[in-house]
């Protein structure tokens, strides 16, 4: 049974989930302020973590950067409805994907089990592990590790399932259609920037931009050197 952490001061809201959730098979703990929530997700039992961006104590995008010094947990950001900026900035601390408040439990159920299913996904590769080496980059998909020039690479789960359809690829166009699909494991969305918010962050860690080409009004290309 999948293990979700809720941090989240909302307490109704955080009810409603938990049961809705629960009901739907996922085994649901829930705690109310960030300081909580860090001690909480850093005991490295949880599968996927929903993480409210304003609370007390601690807010959401703090925790996330304690976080992610420490774990790469799948983290899904509980925004603001409209707030672009705090999703942006999720988004490029680490957040491996937001939903934004009011939400329904259904549709971030889905959210969940699209993290969930690319875990699945992984663990069955595990199976017949083959590396991909592109360019002076290496991905280990049984380990869910990577590096470049044998310097590893700090990637979180969704950065690292879009470099891996990238490399997969490389030499070809991956439109972010593609990428949304294979990576994030579901449609992408009118006016939805995560794609290209994750891209700017791979690029930064691989050091290197000219390694992941934006093909304009077409999707990214991993170059073949």
């Amino acid at each position: 049974m999948s293990r979700v952490l809720l941090v989240d001061d909302d307490a109704l809201l955080t009810e409603l989930l938990t049961e809705y959730l629960t009901a739907e098979g996922l085994n649901v703990h829930s705690v109310p302020d960030g300081e909580a929530g860090v001690q909480e997700i850093l005991t490295g039992q949880y599968d996927v973590v929903v993480l409210d961006s304003m609370m007390p104590k601690m807010n959401g995008l703090d925790v996330l950067k304690n976080v992610r010094t420490q774990s790469t947990v799948p983290i899904i950001m509980l925004t603001a409805k409209g707030d672009d900026i705090d999703r942006i900035i999720g988004l490029e601390m680490g957040a491996d994907d937001y939903v934004p408040k009011p939400c329904t439990p259904r549709e971030l159920l889905a959210r969940i089990n699209a993290i969930l299913r690319r875990a699945q996904h992984s663990n069955e590769q595990n199976n017949a592990p083959n590396n991909i080496s592109v360019s002076d980059v290496v991905l280990y998909p049984a380990k869910r590790q990577a590096s470049i020039k044998d310097t590893p690479l700090e990637l979180t789960s969704t950065e690292f399932n879009l470099l891996e359809v990238l490399m997969r690829h490389a030499g070809q166009v991956v439109s972010k259609e593609t990428l949304s699909i294979e990576a994030l494991d579901r449609k992408l969305a009118k006016f939805d920037r995560s794609i290209d918010v994750h891209i700017s962050s791979i690029r930064h860690k691989l050091g290197d931009a000219s390694l992941i080409q934006t093909v304009r009004g077409l999707g990214y290309l991993f170059v073949k050197n």
